[in-house]
């Protein structure tokens, strides 16, 4: 009862306890290409956000191991992210005020802040915020970090010291400082990317990025690079670096509220997008409030190792699954391995040159630079391209921060208007008796004496006034005004909102007065339990409530039927009637002319 209590709170603990040996090769291999590519890239992001650079590690090691036993995802590899680490930089840089100590603090608080967002959002089972950035607003969200990552670096290949810190800033300034060209920082920094793109090509499956740090490395302890002005990441300290927290200003709590929820959201949404697909590619599904859990802890656990937030390693996760990972013990051999460099090859690791760790760091963000399916969203969708520029632009001048924010706003404004003002369609019949909706390009045709109408939104206070306008549009579009109007009320009746059937008791004594009855098809129980909590009563020649709209229509067709046999029973009748009628002036007549004549 225990262990089966213990396997729902941490599934990967399960998968573990049931190990099948089978997957020891695949999983420890993998494992190990994993840590491969996660060294150089989580020593690039530490340095990204102005640390230590074994920080970088520190965020990989406890992390890994916790989400191997809270999380549902099979393949999935937790770690520093691009996304991530510019939030964080973005937040804290301004509050640090160039004090790296408070800098440090800042982002162990933020880190921990963001873990605990993630439990108490996984307590009430908020899963489903998975869902609250949109594609394109994440998509634009990610270029943007990817371009402000790029141009960031310029600064470390180039060995220009004297660049602003600002995008547009620096953007403008690089051309004016080209001269300024440290020429062995440079040729360190091109090195490095002809290494890592030459493997790339002869050898796909080999780790490039940390092959051509080795190689960085060695270089700069052989030739004593340093000598020619070429930056290296220096001291790192012996142990695990002590950090003063005591001395961190406890006001600065507050400013990191909305940025570390702002966190959560984000890192949660690029994780959740990650597991899916990872999922769905290998067959099996995830638990989205399990992973909230998982992603808060191993935040947690990373900021009590004084690392920082991590997310989901996309392309750490895309190793993983190349080389054939099967299981959670895959992040547990990775940290391990993380764990083993740390432990017996720091003196290495300070001897990394800075223009390497800069060229590394554009490598593994490149690729989230995809303006290709930007400009495909253009074709498919006008207005989910303009989000994903609009927050592109957004992230691009005015930070990452208020760049998401307002991006969130114009999403959250589009969806307003849709439900504000959205599109309706007429429905009408194919040859088969099946419903579409009516278009100049199509022959779908209207039922005679029927009106089918659909509105695409939920009604409510401040959309149903133009639901009524529309509807008396459509009905005074009519050739020849029809008897029965038609609601489609299982997409537009979906909550008792006052207003909305107020509107509708109008609208019923609007369309009597036409000698029209309004049927509303779908959700009959609800909307039948709503007329009464809101005091309507109306006739069934008024109103009707129906199960759907085929059966509104074969329940119309039926009234239609027996009107037009009462017509014929009633024309019937009176022609019978007439000709009695006839018949009878005829034996008055005959008997009027069989009478004697007076003399």
């Amino acid at each position: 009862m225990i262990k089966a209590k213990l396997f729902v709170w941490m599934p990967g603990l399960e998968t573990l306890f049931n190990y099948q040996l089978s997957n020891l090769g695949s999983d420890v291999k993998a494992g190990l290409s994993v840590a491969a590519v996660a060294l150089p890239v989580a020593i690039a992001y530490a340095e990204l956000m102005g640390v230590n650079a074994i920080v970088g590690l520190y965020a990989c090691i406890l992390p890994m191991f916790f989400y191997a036993l809270f999380g549902t995802s099979k393949q999935l590899i937790i770690g520093p992210d691009a996304a991530t680490c510019a939030v964080i930089a973005a937040a804290v840089a301004p509050l640090a005020m160039g004090d790296e100590n408070v800098r440090w603090q800042l982002i162990i608080v933020m880190s921990l802040m963001t873990g605990i967002w993630c439990l108490i959002a996984a307590r009430f089972r908020l899963g489903t915020f998975a869902d609250f950035l949109s594609r394109p607003i994440l998509q634009g969200l990610l270029n943007g970090v990817a371009l402000t990552i790029v141009v960031s670096q310029m600064g470390k290949i180039f060995g220009i010291t004297t660049l602003p810190a600002g995008f547009i800033e620096r953007l403008i300034a690089f051309p004016l400082s080209i001269a300024q060209t440290h020429i062995p920082t440079l040729l360190v920094a091109a090195a490095t990317l002809a290494v890592t793109l030459i493997i790339k090509r002869v050898r796909s499956k080999w780790p490039s990025l940390l092959i051509a740090m080795v190689l960085a490395t060695v270089a700069s302890i052989v030739f004593n690079l340093e000598q020619y002005g070429i930056s290296i990441v220096g001291d790192l300290g012996d142990g695990l670096p002590s950090i003063p927290m005591p001395e961190f200003p406890p006001g600065l709590l507050r400013d990191l509220v909305i940025p570390s929820m702002n966190l959560a959201v984000i890192s949660f949404v690029s994780f959740m997008m990650t597991a899916r697909s990872f999922a769905s590619k290998n067959g099996y599904a995830i638990d989205a409030d399990q992973e909230l859990r998982a992603l808060g802890i191993a935040n947690i656990a990373s900021a009590f190792s004084q690392g920082f937030a991590v997310s989901a390693a996309s392309s750490r996760t895309a190793v993983n699954d190349m080389m054939g990972g099967k299981t959670q013990l895959v992040s547990i051999v990775a940290a391990l391995t993380i764990l083993a460099v740390l432990l017996f090859s720091m003196d290495l690791l300070e001897y990394i040159p800075m223009p390497a760790l800069g060229m590394v760091l554009v490598v593994s963000t490149f690729s989230l630079i995809s303006f290709r399916s930007i400009l495909s969203m253009r074709k498919r969708n006008r207005e989910a391209f303009f989000l994903c520029v609009f927050t592109l632009v957004a992230v691009l001048l005015v930070g990452l921060i208020s760049g998401v924010g307002l991006a969130v706003l114009l999403g959250l404004l589009q969806f307003i208007r849709v439900i504000f003002r959205p599109t309706d369609q007429q429905l009408g019949v194919d040859e088969q008796g099946m419903l579409h909706s009516m278009t100049s390009d199509n022959d779908i045709q209207p039922i005679e004496g029927v009106l089918i109408y659909r509105f695409n939104s939920p009604l409510t206070y401040f959309n149903v006034n133009y639901f009524k306008e529309r509807l008396n549009k459509h009905l005074d579009n009519q050739l020849k005004r029809p008897a029965w109007v038609i609601v489609d009320a299982a997409v537009s009746f979906t909550h008792n909102d006052v207003s909305v059937f107020s509107t509708l008791n109008d609208i019923v004594t609007s369309l009597k007065a036409k000698g029209v009855t309004l049927v509303l098809a779908g959700r009959r129980t609800s909307i039948k339990r709503w007329l009464e909590q809101n005091k309507i009563t109306r006739s069934d020649d008024d109103l009707l409530v129906v199960p759907d709209i085929y059966f509104a229509i074969r329940l119309i067709q039926s009234k239609q039927q027996i009107q037009i046999k009462c017509v014929e029973e009633r024309k019937a009748q009176e022609e019978m009637n007439a000709l009695e009628q006839q018949r009878d002036c005829e034996d008055i007549d005959e008997s009027l002319n069989l009478k004697p004549e007076k003399n």
